[in-house]
């Protein structure tokens, strides 16, 4: 079954294709599609990761961030 991702970016919504072959998680999949570097948020991701005791901090973060780049609404559409 295709999945797609559905997000808002800077007050534009789009639609992008996702393969799990190509990218790991959603959120590296619509930074490549808008052409956003995330080696330094992969860095401090990885920190938070390290000195955190719940997932719940890296959720944080990682929502934080992508808010903070002009991400809004991001999830999975399935297709038929």
């Amino acid at each position: 079954m295709a999945k797609r991702i559905h997000y808002t970016y800077r007050s534009e919504d789009k639609v992008i294709a996702f393969a799990n072959d190509r990218f790991t998680n959603m959120f590296e999949a619509i930074a490549a599609a808008e052409g956003i570097d995330l080696t330094s948020y992969l860095r401090m991701e990885q920190q938070v990761e390290m000195t955190s005791k719940d997932s719940k901090a890296v959720r944080d973060y990682r929502d934080q961030e992508f808010k903070r780049m002009g991400f809004k609404n991001i999830r999975f559409v399935k297709e038929k």
